[in-house]
């Protein structure tokens, strides 16, 4: 049957992404670790994960990049673990659906969130996926995520499969699949509802129960 890889944050976890506190507390944690001494504009930069301003703080600074985002990375795991712990943040209803199609055929969770994050969430919510991939903890790694296919193809290699379906709720997962030579499917959110249809995806879902039906006809 046809292999399934599923993104993450708003198709198995509630909400589009990662909570912007969560990433402000991790930035505070690895200035203060590192004993930094940033203007109040640069902080800033650094808690809203903007990429590219802190390559240019860091070496402002001479704090070495690559330390730097491995610290973020590590701490930014360690806030949203905690919140899945105090379930501040579940999983949708539908992801049952995942479990029944496991069953039935290859299924993966491949994410632009952080890979340390994505085996907790597999682990923590009792998911059995054949292949979990996130990116990596480097600068390199975050330049990497969809709508690149990197972490999408590097699964498929994994799998030792090429074809496939990828399910996502964000343009940027359809044309990661798309560019992977997967089948797309483009589940329908509270968050999405009202974007187009985008047009490299092979399905438009309204829930991941559809997916049973995709499977069986495939």
């Amino acid at each position: 049957m046809l292999p399934i890889l599923f993104d993450m944050d708003g198709i198995v976890l509630e909400g589009a992404r990662t909570h912007p506190q969560v990433y402000a507390d991790a930035a505070d944690a690895v200035l203060a670790d590192l004993e930094a001494d940033p203007t109040p504009s640069q902080r800033r930069d650094f808690r809203r994960h903007e990429h590219e301003r802190i390559r240019e703080h860091c070496a402002d600074l001479e704090i070495d990049l690559a330390r730097f985002w491995e610290l973020k990375e590590m701490y930014a795991s360690e806030g949203t673990h905690d919140r899945l712990r105090s379930g501040e943040r579940e999983t949708y209803d539908d992801t049952e659906a995942i479990h029944e199609l496991g069953d039935r055929t290859t299924i993966g969770l491949v994410t632009n969130n952080r890979h340390e994050t994505a085996e907790f969430v597999a682990k923590h919510f009792g998911f059995d996926f054949d292949v979990v991939r996130g990116r990596d903890p480097t600068f390199e790694g975050y330049e990497r995520r969809k709508p690149d296919p990197y972490y999408i193809e590097a699964a498929l290699a994994e799998l030792g499969v090429s074809d496939g379906l990828y399910v996502g709720d964000s343009p940027k997962d359809v044309t990661a699949g798309a560019a992977a030579g997967l089948e797309t499917a483009f589940v329908r959110r509270s968050h999405n509802r009202d974007l187009d249809r985008p047009a490299e995806a092979t399905y438009d879902l309204e829930s991941l129960r559809e997916l049973l039906g995709v499977v069986e006809s495939a």
